[in-house]
């Protein structure tokens, strides 16, 4: 049977491991919502964009000029 002491150290030893883990996740999670939040700015600069440009805006290939004339 194990002693109370070497059971207590085991503990502490997952605990430490367990916290070390937490703090990774969260260091994770807090990464991902800065992404998400830039990502969402983009999607709305875009959405402004498209709504800016002009009803009559979407023409044919054909009637545009290739860069090179």
């Amino acid at each position: 049977m194990e002693s109370a002491e070497s059971r207590l150290t085991e503990l502490e030893i997952k605990l430490s491991y367990a916290e070390d883990l937490v703090d990774t996740l969260n260091h994770t999670v807090f990464r991902q919502q800065e992404q998400i939040e830039a990502l969402q700015r983009q999607l709305a600069d875009l959405q402004r964009q498209v709504q800016a440009i002009p009803a009559g805006g979407a023409r044919s290939l054909r009637d545009e000029v290739p860069p090179h004339y």
